[in-house]
């Protein structure tokens, strides 16, 4: 019986498969008989003892039967003819075409479903089990056959087909991974902001050691007399906003008469490690509002936040409104949270522990490094933003194609320590800000009971960042008078979704009901085809005032033209 013949690949895989059911009888076994929960011998609990941890008997033996089943059916099968299995890791045609790639794919799987099948036996508490799950999810993401050349038929293949060149490729690849220090998820060489990216006409009309504000051409003979202003998160770069002039939110907003500014953070270095969150609010959040109404002579603003840029918006809010000041007329907040009870998968990383730590660390003073937590949010699907450009630019050598959103996701931030720190603690774990006068901040007693103005609250059907409950949520705290509407997809896609280009749904409820739930909200939405800007624009509209004559220069008085947009804060890489 030689290699070449269909009887050898037969008998291994079924020596293989027999060995790893061999092996998941005794794992069945073992955890069984476990017990993480348990005490001591002598009847004391362990020191530090984690939450008790007990796996479903039950449900064990379920797995196991259900393994078997499977097992046996792998072997039996004509492993000849074993397809590739249903998953875009080992979709090509090499996978099938190689009956011991295509068994070891299936096997991966079945060994993947299985551990992930115990992960959810685990009976415990729903925070433990959801760590578990995302432990097994990055052990067996990192362990699957089509991440090492050895296993992986396509690249291979490749290599066979290229001579080799696709491995030289791929060597040339990590170590220009290796210098740039992270992985390259697209061909950033094409990029350059303020060329490509970030190209609506404007200005920088005044700076701080925190910010530029830019303020931008208009696009109409005639704008609103209420300014518009943008806060975006500072935990990335503004130009998600203003990427491509088709899909700018930025020029979208523009051109359809609204004067438009923009906070563009600068990217912390030394000289901003000891910036707190009540620098960011006073200094940045409550001065660009106030540089807004000086340009622009207007006595009241209209104002938007997104993501965390939406948090920090809405402190301002509460902290003016503490002062007996309403400067904002109407806000704007896309994909953001003020109540932090539904953080989704990022609760998993933050309890007491976790935040003391960083608050030892650097909340006193120091930076949060913008490739730790670039890190961090593509680990949250690793799949799809780690091990598919590992594969993609190491085995097989290849050029990942230019992409502007990949760009910009792989053009990180720093963010200074103590605000982090208060971040950290104040919302995530503590959730103060919807307590009233829990949280102080600038002096103030933040309470969002005060912040009695129009809103418009946008999510993301399938945000894994904010959840759509967290979105949701402001709904419950923000007593002016609301509009919420879902978008489909997720946090970034979900946002970026121009009209012209009539993709996805968005959902609205006429009724003026908010519901406590968002499930509830949503049984009484209607959805509607394409893009939510449009709503969005005319809900902004009603809340800008009459039109007057466009500026015919930026700025005002002391507040003149520094540099032409995007501004060099935005350049500075971390």
């Amino acid at each position: 019986m030689t290699q070449d013949s269909p009887e050898f690949w037969a008998q291994s895989a079924q020596q293989f498969q027999q060995s790893l059911t061999e092996g998941w009888s005794k794992a069945f076994q073992s955890f069984q008989n476990m017990d993480l929960g348990k005490a001591d011998a002598d009847g004391a609990a362990p020191a530090a003892q984690p939450p008790a941890i007990h796996f479903s008997q039950e449900r064990l033996q379920e797995l196991q039967q259900q393994y078997l089943k499977d097992a046996a059916g792998l072997w039996t099968k004509d492993v000849q003819g074993t397809p590739p299995p249903a998953d875009k890791r080992f979709a090509a045609e090499a996978w099938g075409a190689n009956p011991i790639s295509a068994f070891s794919a299936a096997a991966y799987l079945l060994n993947a479903r299985t551990m992930m099948g115990m992960a959810d036996a685990v009976e415990t508490d729903e925070k433990t089990r959801a760590r578990i799950r995302f432990a097994v999810e990055q052990l067996t993401a990192a362990s699957a056959p089509s991440n090492f050349m050895a296993f992986n038929a396509e690249a291979q293949k490749k290599a066979i087909d290229t001579k080799g060149e696709s491995i030289a490729k791929g060597l040339q690849n990590l170590l220009h991974d290796m210098r740039q220090g992270h992985v390259s998820m697209t061909d950033e060489s094409v990029f350059e902001v303020g060329k490509n990216v970030a190209t609506t006409e404007g200005a920088v009309v005044f700076e701080n050691e925190l910010f530029q504000l830019i303020e931008y051409k208009p696009l109409t003979a005639t704008v609103f007399e209420k300014p518009f202003l943008l806060i975006p998160p500072n935990i990335n770069k503004f130009y998600i906003l203003d990427l491509q002039p088709e899909n700018s939110l930025i020029r979208y907003a523009v051109a359809q008469g609204n004067r438009t500014f923009v906070v563009s953070w600068r990217n912390p270095d030394a000289s901003l490690a000891q910036k707190t969150w009540d620098d960011y609010v006073e200094d940045a959040a409550i001065k660009a509002i106030a540089v807004t109404q000086e340009i622009t002579g207007a006595k009241s603003i209209n104002a938007l936040g997104f993501c965390v840029g939406g948090t920090i918006l809405g402190t301002a809010l509460a902290v003016l409104a503490a002062r007996g000041e309403k400067p904002v007329a109407s806000a704007t907040l896309l994909t953001s949270m003020l109540d932090f009870s539904d953080t989704g998968i990022l609760d998993l990383f933050i309890d007491e522990g976790f935040v003391k730590y960083r608050e030892k660390e650097m909340g006193k003073g120091g930076l949060m490094k913008g490739q730790d937590l670039s890190s961090t949010f593509s680990f949250l699907r690793p799949n799809d933003l780690v091990w598919n450009y590992v594969v993609g630019n190491y085995l097989k050598g290849e050029t990942p194609p230019p992409f502007d959103l990949l760009y910009w996701n792989s053009d990180s931030t720093n963010l200074a320590g103590p605000f982090y720190a208060w971040y950290l603690r104040n919302t995530y774990l503590e959730n103060k800000l919807v307590k009233p006068g829990a949280a102080v901040v600038c002096g103030e007693k933040v309470d969002l009971g005060n912040v009695d103005i129009p809103v418009y609250i946008y999510g993301s059907r399938e945000d894994h960042i904010v959840p759509i409950g967290g979105a949701y949520a402001s709904t419950q705290f923000l007593p002016g008078k609301k509009r919420f509407v879902m978008g489909a997809s997720g946090h970034i896609a979900g946002v970026i979704n121009p009209p012209a280009k009539n993709k996805r749904s968005h959902w609205l409820r006429e009724d003026g009901k908010f519901p406590k739930t968002h499930a509830e909200w949503l049984a009484g939405a209607t959805e509607h085809t394409g893009s939510w800007w449009t709503d969005w624009s005319s809900w902004l509209a009603a809340q800008a005032g009459k039109q007057i004559p466009a500026p015919k220069s930026y700025g005002k008085g002391k507040y003149k033209a520094i540099e032409a947009a995007p501004g060099r804060y935005v350049k500075a890489k971390a």
